[in-house]
């Protein structure tokens, strides 16, 4: 008895044991098996907006001239018509309420974005609960740059800055 047991376990490692390596998983059409890679020289930063109308971070750091990959995610659950967040990234000396102001009155239909973006370097789609965005752009000048989320209302308390240093 001892023997036939001795037996089958064998027989069970062996079989269960095949190469690794050999095993495909199948290719759906759609598929693809290589991933861009990115670039070392970009710096990948993520920030986050929720329905209490926060930024996760108030600061952001990346050097100036090099690509930045900025994954925007709206971690609420809410419909981006009754609190939709965006990342606007304002060009230096921009008056935040008076662009506040202009993007309240420009609208949905601009996105929230006034001016065709005169006062802007780069921004995000706005977003509903659940969404996100990713934008990729090369850091401006060393300097510090105020960011917000230009929904109306919103700048007053999503706000924060990017530094950008040599």
């Amino acid at each position: 008895m001892k023997s036939w047991l001795i037996l089958i376990s064998a027989a069970v490692v062996f079989f269960s044991c095949g190469d690794a390596a050999s095993k495909k998983e199948p290719l759906k059409i759609g598929m693809s098996t290589t991933t861009t890679p990115e670039s070392s020289n970009q710096t990948t930063l993520a920030l986050t907006g929720n329905d209490a109308m926060q930024f996760d971070k108030k600061t952001l750091e990346a050097s100036a001239g090099k690509p930045i990959k900025l994954t925007f995610r709206h971690v609420g659950k809410m419909d981006k018509r009754i609190m939709g967040h965006n990342f606007v990234l304002l060009k230096p000396d921009t008056n935040i309420v008076g662009f506040a102001n202009q993007a309240a009155a420009s609208g949905a239909k601009t996105d929230w974005i006034p001016n065709d973006g005169v006062a802007v370097i780069v921004h995000t789609k706005m977003l509903g609960g659940g969404q996100s965005d990713v934008i990729i752009f090369d850091a401006p000048a060393p300097g510090v740059y105020d960011f917000i989320c230009s929904f109306p209302g919103h700048s007053s308390m999503m706000r924060g800055q990017l530094i950008v240093t040599e």
